[in-house]
Protein backbone atom coordinates (compact mmCIF):
# COMPACT_ATOMS: atom_id res chain seq x y z
CA UNK A 1 0.00 0.00 0.00
CA UNK A 2 1.02 3.10 -0.99
CA UNK A 3 2.77 5.65 1.93
CA UNK A 4 1.13 8.61 0.55
CA UNK A 5 -2.99 8.94 -0.97
CA UNK A 6 -2.09 7.96 -4.71
CA UNK A 7 -4.60 7.49 -7.40
CA UNK A 8 -5.50 3.96 -7.28
CA UNK A 9 -4.97 1.46 -9.52
CA UNK A 10 -2.12 3.49 -10.47
CA UNK A 11 1.40 1.50 -10.89
CA UNK A 12 4.78 2.83 -10.49
CA UNK A 13 6.08 6.36 -11.32
CA UNK A 14 2.95 6.75 -13.28
CA UNK A 15 0.54 6.94 -10.10
CA UNK A 16 3.61 9.74 -8.72
CA UNK A 17 3.31 12.11 -12.17
CA UNK A 18 -0.51 12.07 -11.02
CA UNK A 19 0.12 13.21 -7.28
CA UNK A 20 2.61 15.83 -8.82
CA UNK A 21 2.16 16.80 -12.22
CA UNK A 22 5.00 19.59 -12.29
CA UNK A 23 7.76 17.28 -11.24
CA UNK A 24 6.46 14.30 -12.83
CA UNK A 25 6.58 16.54 -16.42
CA UNK A 26 10.22 16.71 -15.29
CA UNK A 27 10.90 13.66 -14.69
CA UNK A 28 9.35 12.20 -18.14
CA UNK A 29 11.22 15.12 -20.13
CA UNK A 30 14.79 13.57 -19.02
CA UNK A 31 13.79 10.14 -19.37
CA UNK A 32 12.55 10.97 -22.92
CA UNK A 33 15.69 13.24 -23.33
CA UNK A 34 18.23 9.83 -21.85
CA UNK A 35 15.98 7.25 -23.24
CA UNK A 36 15.00 8.37 -26.65
CA UNK A 37 17.38 11.33 -27.57
CA UNK A 38 20.69 11.10 -25.87
CA UNK A 39 24.04 12.46 -26.43
CA UNK A 40 24.80 14.13 -29.76
CA UNK A 41 28.15 11.63 -29.86
CA UNK A 42 26.70 8.50 -28.65
CA UNK A 43 26.13 5.33 -30.15
CA UNK A 44 23.53 3.76 -28.15
CA UNK A 45 19.96 2.44 -29.56
CA UNK A 46 16.85 3.08 -27.90
CA UNK A 47 17.01 -0.35 -26.62
CA UNK A 48 20.47 -0.35 -25.35
CA UNK A 49 18.73 2.56 -23.41
CA UNK A 50 16.24 1.02 -22.13
CA UNK A 51 18.40 -1.90 -21.07
CA UNK A 52 20.89 -0.18 -19.21
CA UNK A 53 17.68 0.98 -17.16
CA UNK A 54 16.42 -1.80 -16.50
CA UNK A 55 19.55 -3.47 -15.67
CA UNK A 56 20.00 -0.53 -13.20
CA UNK A 57 16.99 -1.19 -11.81
CA UNK A 58 17.62 -4.86 -11.54
CA UNK A 59 20.55 -3.93 -9.40
CA UNK A 60 18.44 -1.76 -7.06
CA UNK A 61 15.54 -4.40 -6.63
CA UNK A 62 13.30 -1.86 -7.88
CA UNK A 63 10.61 -4.62 -9.55
CA UNK A 64 8.00 -1.65 -12.01
CA UNK A 65 11.16 0.09 -13.04
CA UNK A 66 12.40 -3.27 -13.65
CA UNK A 67 9.85 -4.99 -15.32
CA UNK A 68 8.30 -2.17 -17.17
CA UNK A 69 11.90 -0.83 -18.89
CA UNK A 70 12.79 -4.57 -19.43
CA UNK A 71 9.49 -4.78 -21.29
CA UNK A 72 10.61 -1.37 -23.33
CA UNK A 73 13.63 -3.39 -23.96
CA UNK A 74 12.05 -6.57 -25.40
CA UNK A 75 9.93 -4.78 -27.55
CA UNK A 76 12.44 -2.43 -29.21
CA UNK A 77 14.71 -5.50 -29.56
CA UNK A 78 12.48 -7.52 -31.57
CA UNK A 79 13.44 -11.14 -32.19
CA UNK A 80 16.18 -10.47 -30.07
CA UNK A 81 14.24 -9.71 -27.19
CA UNK A 82 15.87 -12.86 -25.26
CA UNK A 83 18.92 -10.86 -24.58
CA UNK A 84 17.42 -8.83 -22.34
CA UNK A 85 16.45 -11.35 -19.70
CA UNK A 86 19.98 -12.97 -20.25
CA UNK A 87 21.59 -9.61 -19.48
CA UNK A 88 19.48 -9.26 -15.92
CA UNK A 89 20.54 -13.08 -15.37
CA UNK A 90 23.90 -12.82 -15.83
CA UNK A 91 25.74 -9.68 -18.33
CA UNK A 92 29.23 -11.13 -18.25
CA UNK A 93 27.83 -14.08 -20.21
CA UNK A 94 24.82 -12.14 -22.50
CA UNK A 95 25.30 -12.04 -26.10
CA UNK A 96 25.83 -8.73 -26.37
CA UNK A 97 29.07 -6.38 -27.58
CA UNK A 98 31.59 -5.86 -25.83
CA UNK A 99 31.44 -2.34 -25.42
CA UNK A 100 27.74 -2.77 -23.98
CA UNK A 101 29.27 -5.29 -21.59
CA UNK A 102 31.40 -2.71 -20.10
CA UNK A 103 28.83 -0.04 -20.33
CA UNK A 104 26.55 -2.30 -18.37
CA UNK A 105 30.27 -2.39 -15.87
CA UNK A 106 29.59 1.32 -15.85
CA UNK A 107 26.03 1.21 -15.19
CA UNK A 108 26.21 -1.74 -11.89
CA UNK A 109 29.03 0.78 -10.57
CA UNK A 110 27.39 3.56 -10.53
CA UNK A 111 24.15 1.72 -9.21
CA UNK A 112 26.15 0.67 -6.34
CA UNK A 113 28.74 3.21 -5.90
CA UNK A 114 29.28 6.03 -8.23
CA UNK A 115 33.05 6.65 -6.41
CA UNK A 116 33.96 3.15 -8.08
CA UNK A 117 33.91 4.11 -11.67
CA UNK A 118 37.17 4.10 -12.49
CA UNK A 119 39.98 5.02 -15.28
CA UNK A 120 40.22 1.35 -15.89
CA UNK A 121 36.85 0.93 -16.05
CA UNK A 122 36.03 3.84 -18.75
CA UNK A 123 39.65 2.79 -20.42
CA UNK A 124 37.89 -0.77 -21.00
CA UNK A 125 34.52 0.82 -22.59
CA UNK A 126 36.62 2.71 -24.94
CA UNK A 127 38.78 -0.43 -26.31
CA UNK A 128 35.67 -1.25 -27.16
CA UNK A 129 34.45 1.57 -29.09
CA UNK A 130 32.71 3.92 -26.64
CA UNK A 131 32.27 7.46 -27.16
CA UNK A 132 32.42 9.98 -24.77
CA UNK A 133 28.41 10.45 -25.46
CA UNK A 134 27.98 6.81 -24.37
CA UNK A 135 29.76 7.16 -21.50
CA UNK A 136 28.02 10.00 -20.73
CA UNK A 137 24.40 8.72 -21.12
CA UNK A 138 25.48 5.69 -19.29
CA UNK A 139 26.50 6.99 -16.28
CA UNK A 140 23.64 9.57 -16.58
CA UNK A 141 21.06 6.66 -17.10
CA UNK A 142 22.11 4.59 -14.11
CA UNK A 143 22.10 7.78 -12.20
CA UNK A 144 18.60 8.87 -12.95
CA UNK A 145 17.44 5.46 -12.51
CA UNK A 146 18.77 5.25 -9.28
CA UNK A 147 16.45 8.32 -8.19
CA UNK A 148 13.31 6.75 -10.28
CA UNK A 149 13.62 3.82 -8.54
CA UNK A 150 14.24 4.92 -5.23
CA UNK A 151 11.23 7.93 -5.68
CA UNK A 152 8.65 4.72 -6.63
CA UNK A 153 10.20 1.85 -3.85
CA UNK A 154 10.04 4.68 -1.55
CA UNK A 155 6.37 5.79 -1.22
CA UNK A 156 5.63 1.83 -1.98
CA UNK A 157 3.68 2.78 -5.91
CA UNK A 158 1.81 0.30 -7.02
CA UNK A 159 3.89 -2.99 -8.51
CA UNK A 160 1.63 -5.55 -10.72
CA UNK A 161 2.37 -8.57 -10.98
CA UNK A 162 0.63 -9.36 -14.48
CA UNK A 163 3.28 -9.57 -17.04
CA UNK A 164 0.74 -8.53 -19.29
CA UNK A 165 0.67 -5.21 -17.94
CA UNK A 166 4.51 -4.96 -18.52
CA UNK A 167 4.03 -5.69 -22.01
CA UNK A 168 1.52 -3.08 -22.63
CA UNK A 169 3.36 -0.44 -20.68
CA UNK A 170 6.62 -1.81 -22.93
CA UNK A 171 5.07 -1.66 -26.31
CA UNK A 172 3.37 2.08 -25.18
CA UNK A 173 7.24 3.35 -23.94
CA UNK A 174 8.71 1.76 -27.05
CA UNK A 175 6.86 3.30 -29.80
CA UNK A 176 5.84 6.71 -28.29
CA UNK A 177 8.71 7.18 -26.01
CA UNK A 178 7.74 9.44 -22.35
CA UNK A 179 6.26 12.62 -24.28
CA UNK A 180 2.90 13.41 -22.07
CA UNK A 181 0.15 12.77 -25.79
CA UNK A 182 -1.51 15.83 -26.51
CA UNK A 183 -5.50 14.88 -26.59
CA UNK A 184 -7.57 17.22 -27.78
CA UNK A 185 -10.43 18.67 -25.10
CA UNK A 186 -8.56 16.15 -22.76
CA UNK A 187 -8.04 17.07 -19.28
CA UNK A 188 -4.70 16.97 -17.91
CA UNK A 189 -4.88 14.50 -15.32
CA UNK A 190 -6.32 12.23 -18.61
CA UNK A 191 -3.51 13.18 -20.47
CA UNK A 192 -1.30 11.87 -17.84
CA UNK A 193 -2.85 8.70 -17.25
CA UNK A 194 -2.27 7.54 -20.89
CA UNK A 195 1.82 8.35 -19.93
CA UNK A 196 3.84 5.06 -19.20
Amino acid sequence: MPHITLPQGVPGIRSLVMYRPDTGRLLYELAQSLLRAGSPDSTLTDAERELLAAYVSSRNQTAFCTNSHAAAARYLYGDQQTLVDQVLTDPATAPVSAKLRALLTIAGRVAADARTVDEAVVSAARREGATDGDIHDTVLIAASFCLFNRYVDGLATLTPVDPAAYRTMGERMGTVGYVLPEAPGASQANSITQFS
